[in-house]
């Protein structure tokens, strides 16, 4: 065996090891721990990978996410499991109760009827709009929550909840004396809803619904006469 057979053999061993510590790069996993208080159910798993969204975990989601009065289900926007999952990491906790997903717009309408501060063309109807508990950091989630401008960031501290979800950009606080502030983002800064400089009458309170759906409206108005 001469000089150069020999150094060929030498390197050609020398690039085994590395051939053998190369191995694939485990793919990124978005996940969701979740609880739902009306119904007891969880879900704990991965619903996005590096390939997008994961078919059959949007699938039980989108079951899990139902209308509790009625079971009917829809079709959920995965935008919101994104926003309740940087929610979640920006706080570092690992768990979220839920307290109302989708709803039918027959449910949305009795809730509106029987319930203080529901929108009657609320992001429920649409599968945009997630109500949830954390426990002792809820207000930090909420400030979290405000800081991305992903959707609509509702505080109800009295009742231990906030609503997120991917409709207009906006912000609200609902408390016992009314809507405290409603704050739209038009794209240059937040712009106060009329009338949420100060706390509402209680006669004022039988319209807070119509309310909260004409900022919607007012919210889309702007950004779309915005980047017309």
């Amino acid at each position: 065996m001469n000089r150069r057979q020999v150094l060929s053999i030498i390197a050609g061993s020398a690039a085994w090891p590395l051939t053998a510590r190369a191995v694939p790069r485990p793919p990124t996993l978005r996940r969701l721990r979740l609880v739902n208080a009306h119904t007891g159910e969880t879900f704990d798993g991965a619903y996005r990978d590096d390939n997008g969204p994961i078919e059959q975990a949007v699938k039980e989601l989108c079951v899990f996410f139902r209308d509790f009065h009625c079971g009917a289900v829809a079709q959920m926007d995965v935008g919101v499991f994104d926003f309740l999952a940087n929610v979640l990491d920006a706080v570092g906790e690992r768990q979220a109760t839920i307290l109302s997903a989708y709803r039918t717009r027959a449910t949305n309408e009795m809730l509106a009827r029987t319930m203080f501060g529901v929108a009657e063309n609320s992001q429920h109807i649409y599968g945009r709009a997630l109500d949830i508990s954390l426990g002792s950091k809820l207000a930090q989630a909420m400030e979290a929550a405000r800081a991305m401008r992903r959707g609509g960031v509702g505080w109800y501290p009295h009742s231990h909840f906030i609503h997120i979800d991917t409709g207009p950009v906006r912000n609200w606080t609902l408390d016992e004396s009314g809507l405290g502030n409603l704050l739209l983002f038009d794209g240059n800064g937040w712009v106060p809803f009329p009338g949420a400089h100060r706390p509402l009458k209680v006669s004022e309170r039988l319209a807070l619904e119509h309310q909260l759906a004409r900022a919607e409206f007012l919210a889309r108005t702007r950004l779309l006469t915005r980047f017309r």
